[in-house]
């Protein structure tokens, strides 16, 4: 079976836009890429149940969200929406509200786009966080991730703020405020996913490395901290930032990517998702993995390493959770964004 990968980039060397790559996973081999979409930066992607593409964008002095259709293998350009400044860093969408969500990182704001009949896109609303922590890269505000919830609320990881925010979305697309959690200052809190038993969330910290246990009341949209551990060995001196987390569908395992020890770390969880443990660290082969992604049968993970423009491919055991390496130096340049295409 042919499972497609969409992969985002920066295209500040040699890089031209947005790249497509299939998993044969009959072979268990990452075939050649190929280049889909040119554009400016699309660091990060996001794929509709309509076959459109949202990709993050950068023109000149501004930043936004470009939207493509997909017909026959081809995209057409749609629409893109661009605001003065820097782009966001997180996009994603929302089929039942057919909405767009965008977290950028340098202004420190949530915007909500309206799709329309066409799939291209409209800006709606935007929220501005406020806050700063102390670390040095927290002297503002830096909206890091915005996406649904399971009772289908907008959380939102702000790492220069030490905050998750939870907010109701109108059938517009308005966003209100209804909760917040703040962290233990200087965590940093970039991504987060939740247990599929709706009421456990697993909050990734980029500038603590650290792995956030949380307890969700859907009543309230309010998180409660349970545990706290890191994504490092004890004894790694060097610097390390905390990028991608993800969640298997039956809960049992998380995966984060640290970046600067340069591995997937793998974690089980409890029963109940409590708990977390530690088990496996496994290396990248590369430098700063900035993404990676379980594929739908999630006997396999691919990981992107920015630095050193290679994709890494493992197998998955279900039964452990843990990876083995299959494949690695699949050249990709400045790969930042892992999208399994179902």
């Amino acid at each position: 079976m042919l499972e497609r990968i969409l992969l985002g980039t920066y295209t500040k060397k040699t890089s031209e836009g947005v790249y497509e790559i299939y998993l044969d996973t009959d072979k268990k081999e990452l075939l050649q890429p190929k280049l889909v979409v040119k554009e400016d930066n699309p660091t990060y992607l996001s794929y509709s149940q309509s076959a459109n593409l949202y990709a993050v964008t950068k023109m000149a002095d501004q930043g936004g969200i470009a939207a493509y259709h997909e017909k026959d293998k081809q995209f057409t350009h749609l629409n893109t929406v661009t605001e003065v400044g820097a782009p966001p860093c997180y996009v994603t969408v929302d089929e039942d509200r057919q909405l767009v969500y965008a977290a950028n990182y340098h202004k420190g704001t949530i915007t909500s786009y309206q799709i329309q009949t066409d799939g291209g896109l409209k800006l709606v609303d935007t929220v501005q966080h406020t806050g700063s922590g102390p670390d040095e890269n927290q002297q503002g505000p830096h909206a890091h991730y915005a996406d649904l919830t399971p009772d289908h609320r907008l959380v939102a990881c702000d790492l220069g703020t030490d905050e998750v925010y939870t907010y109701d979305i109108a059938a517009s697309g308005q966003l209100t405020e209804v909760a917040r959690f703040t962290a233990t200052p200087g965590t940093g809190p970039r991504h987060i996913v939740f247990h599929p038993n709706r009421k456990i969330a697993y909050l990734f910290g980029e500038l603590a490395s650290s792995l956030v246990v949380l307890s969700y009341d859907e009543s309230k949209g309010t998180f409660t901290e349970l545990q706290t551990l890191s994504t490092i060995p004890s004894d790694h001196t060097g610097h390390n930032g905390g990028a991608a987390i993800r969640i298997s569908k039956d809960g049992k395992f998380v995966y984060t990517s640290n970046r600067g020890h340069n591995s997937v770390a793998v974690l089980a969880t409890s029963a109940d998702g409590t708990h977390a443990e530690l088990i496996q660290h496994i290396s990248t082969e590369g430098d700063f993995p900035r993404d990676f992604a379980l594929d739908p049968t999630e006997d396999f993970a691919v990981a992107a390493n920015q630095n050193t423009d290679n994709l890494t491919l493992y197998s998955r055991d279900q039964t452990t959770g843990k990876l083995a390496l299959i494949q690695k130096d699949v050249a990709l340049p400045e790969c930042v964004c892992v999208f399994f295409t179902e």
